[in-house]
C-alpha cells in the first residue's frame, strides 16, 4: 500500500515465499562379519576396540559445535561436540595436561576444530574424542568476537536498565524498519489494524547479507525526521544465526540505543537474542508481540470503556440514592425551627442555673474562709500577743531573778575564797611574822651578801614602816658575821629577850609614843596592792622574794637583825 504522505523510501511490501530446507539423513554402518566369531570378553573387546580405534583415528580433525561442557575439580572438561548440518553427537574430553590456551577456547556455542583420537572408555565401554588440542573454527570464531563486541558495549552503559524510556501510550504514528519482503511486516500490519487504527511508516531495509547493517542504521534515521513518529519498530523474522548477525553489528547497536524516539527490537523468534534486544528500550519475543505492545485493541478498550461507563452509571446511581437517604436522615434529624431553637436555650438556662449555684457555692466557702482568716488574725492581735508574753515573762523574769541571785552569791563565795588565798599569800602577813626585807638604793631586795657591801645604804621594810640603814659587814651562811675592826662576838650570845631593854611604860590617857630612834608607822592602807604597801616602788616579778620560807634570802628575822632584834643586833645596823 503506498500513502501520499510517506516519503518515496518508505513503503509497504509483500511477505517473501518461504525457503525449504534441505534434510539429509546420516549414514548407515556396516558390520564386519568373521568365519568363525570368537568368544572375548567384554574388556578385552574394549580393549581391542580402543587400539583399533586410537591406531586408525591418531591425529585426525574434526570440527562441530561445543555442548554441555562441564568442567570437573580434576581440570577435566567434558562436553559434546555436534554436527550442525546432520543429526550427530560425539562424547569429547580433554585432559588437564593439554595446553591452557585450547582449554580456554572451550565455550558453549563455540564452533571449534579439535585434534585428537578417537578411543573408548574401558569401564563403562563409551565411545569417546579424547582432544589433545583446539582452535576457533567458522562460526566460533564470530560467536567469541560477539561476545567481546557484547561486553565491550555492556561497559559502556548501552544496555543499562536505568537508560531505558518508557513506550508511548496508545501511538498514532509507529514506525517499522524491516524487510519488504518478510513475513514480519505482514503480521505487524495484521495485529495493527485488527486491534486499531494506528499509522504505520514502513522503511524498507535488507536485514540480512552484506551491507544490511547501514541500511538499517540509514532506515532508523530517516524514520527519527518523519514529522510525528512515537515509536519504531526494528526486527525481522525468525532465522539462522548468521541471519540475525546484522542486527549485531555495533552501528546498529549504538544506533538503536542512541535513537530519539523509542524502539522496540523484535528480531527473530523467542528464543533469538541479539544485541539490538538488549540496547533497544523494549523487546518483543516477535513482530506480532511487538504490535500488541504498542497498538491498543480498540474492541477491547471499547468493551473496557462500556464496563467502566457501566460501573460509572451504577456507581451514580447508588451514590445519588445513598444522599438522598442521607438527606432523609438529616431532615428527620433537623426537626423544626423551633425545636433546633429550643433545644440550645434549653442548655443555656441549664448552665446558667449551674453557673448560679456555682458562683454561689464560691461565694460561702470563701465567707467562711474569711472569717477564719479574721479569727486568726485578731488571735495574732498585737495587744493579745503582747498580753500572752507579758503572761510568759513573769515566771521567767522570776527565775532570772533567781538566777541571777545564785551566780551572785557563788561569784561572791568564789571571790571571798580568792581574797583568802591572797591574803594567804601577802608578804605583809610574812612582815607581821617578824620578818624583815632589804633592798639596796635602786629598790631591788638583797638575796645574798656578795650583792651588797659594807658601807652601802640599804632600806630594811618591817611589818609596820621602814629602816634606812647602812651596812657595816657582811658574812655568808657558814661564816660568822663580824664588824670590821670589832672583837669577834661571844660564842654564846645571850638570848634577846634578855638583852633588849624593857619599853617605857605607856602613859594613861594619851597616845602612846614611839620609840626612840624609830620612825613612826605607816598604817596599810586597805585595798593597796602589797608591793605599794611595802613601799618597794616596783611591781612583782620574778625578782620578788619568796614569802613564807625561813632563812630565804633577803628576809631577816627579828631574832637575826630585825626590827625587833635584840641589843647586840641593833649595834651592827646605823640609822
Amino acid at each position: 500500500m503506498q500513502r501520499r504522505d510517506i516519503p518515496p523510501e518508505l513503503s509497504f511490501a509483500a511477505p517473501p515465499a518461504a525457503e525449504p530446507r534441505e534434510l539429509t539423513s546420516p549414514p548407515t554402518s556396516r558390520r564386519q562379519r568373521g568365519a568363525e566369531p570368537e568368544v572375548v570378553s567384554v574388556a578385552e573387546l574394549d580393549r581391542r576396540l580402543k587400539r583399533i580405534l586410537e591406531g586408525s583415528t591418531a591425529d585426525v580433525r574434526v570440527e562441530g559445535e561445543i555442548s554441555g561442557l562441564r568442567v570437573v575439580g580434576s581440570g577435566h572438561a567434558y562436553f559434546t561436540l555436534k554436527d550442525e548440518s546432520e543429526e550427530a553427537a560425539i562424547d569429547c574430553v580433554m585432559y588437564r595436561t593439554a595446553a591452557p590456551r585450547a582449554r580456554k577456547l572451550l565455550a558453549d556455542g563455540a564452533r571449534v576444530v579439535l585434534t585428537g583420537r578417537a578411543t573408548v572408555y574401558v569401564p563403562r565401554g563409551r565411545l569417546q574424542f579424547c582432544a589433545d588440542d583446539a582452535r576457533l573454527a567458522g562460526r566460533g570464531a564470530l560467536l567469541e568476537a560477539l561476545f567481546r563486541l557484547k561486553e565491550k558495549l555492556a561497559a559502556e552503559g548501552l544496555f543499562a536498565p536505568e537508560r531505558k524510556r518508557k513506550l508511548p501510550v496508545d501511538p498514532q504514528i509507529i514506525g517499522v524498519v524491516t524487510s519488504g519482503d518478510g513475513a514480519a511486516i505482514h503480521d505487524i500490519v495484521t495485529v495493527a489494524f485488527r486491534r486499531g487504527a494506528a499509522r504505520l511508516i514502513l522503511a524498507r531495509t535488507p536485514v540480512q547479507g552484506a551491507g544490511a547493517g547501514q541500511r538499517i542504521v540509514r532506515a532508523i534515521a530517516l524514520l527519527e525526521e518523519f514529522p510525528g513518529i512515537e515509536v519504531i519498530i526494528v526486527g525481522r523474522g525468525g532465522g539462522s544465526a548468521d541471519d540475525l548477525s546484522a542486527f549485531n553489528e555495533e552501528i546498529v547497536v549504538r544506533k538503536v540505543a542512541a535513537a530519539r524516539v523509542p524502539i522496540v527490537s523484535a528480531v527473530g523468534h523467542e528464543i533469538d537474542v541479539a544485541l539490538t534486544d538488549l540496547a533497544a528500550d523494549a523487546r518483543a519475543a516477535t513482530p506480532s508481540q511487538a504490535a500488541e505492545m504498542l497498538v491498543a485493541d480498540a474492541a477491547a478498550r471499547r468493551a473496557a470503556l462500556e464496563h467502566l461507563e457501566a460501573r460509572m452509571r451504577r456507581a451514580i446511581a447508588h451514590r445519588l440514592r445513598a444522599a438522598r437517604a442521607d438527606v432523609d436522615r438529616q431532615r428527620a434529624r433537623l426537626g423544626s425551627p423551633a425545636q433546633i431553637l429550643a433545644e440550645p436555650q434549653q442548655r443555656i438556662d441549664d448552665a446558667i442555673a449551674r453557673l448560679r449555684r456555682r458562683m454561689e457555692r464560691i461565694l460561702v466557702e470563701d465567707r467562711a474562709g474569711l472569717q477564719r482568716l479574721e479569727r486568726r488574725l485578731a488571735a495574732r492581735h498585737p495587744r493579745a500577743v503582747l498580753a500572752g508574753a507579758r503572761g510568759a515573762l513573769r515566771p521567767l523574769s522570776v527565775r532570772l531573778s533567781a538566777a541571777a541571785r545564785r551566780h551572785v552569791a557563788l561569784l561572791r563565795e568564789g571571790f571571798a575564797s580568792d581574797v583568802a588565798r591572797l591574803e594567804a599569800m601577802s608578804p605583809l602577813r610574812v612582815l607581821a611574822r617578824g620578818y624583815a626585807i632589804a633592798t639596796d638604793p635602786s629598790g631591788r631586795a638583797v638575796r645574798d651578801h656578795r650583792e651588797v657591801a659594807p658601807g652601802d645604804p640599804i632600806t630594811v621594810r618591817v611589818h609596820h614602816g621602814a629602816l634606812l640603814a647602812r651596812v657595816v659587814a657582811t658574812a655568808g651562811p657558814d661564816e660568822p658575821l663580824v664588824e670590821r675592826g670589832a672583837p669577834a662576838a661571844p660564842a654564846a650570845p645571850a638570848p634577846a629577850e634578855a638583852a633588849a631593854p624593857a619599853p617605857p611604860a605607856r602613859q594613861s590617857g594619851g597616845p602612846r609614843a614611839p620609840a626612840a630612834g624609830r620612825a613612826p608607822r605607816r598604817r596599810a592602807q586597805p585595798g593597796a596592792p602589797a608591793c605599794e604597801q611595802l613601799g618597794l616602788g616596783f611591781a612583782a616579778d620574778e625578782r620578788a622574794p619568796a614569802f613564807g620560807r625561813a632563812g630565804a634570802s633577803g628576809q631577816v628575822s627579828a631574832g637575826q637583825g630585825g626590827a625587833e632584834a635584840g641589843p647586840e643586833e641593833r649595834r651592827h645596823v646605823e640609822p
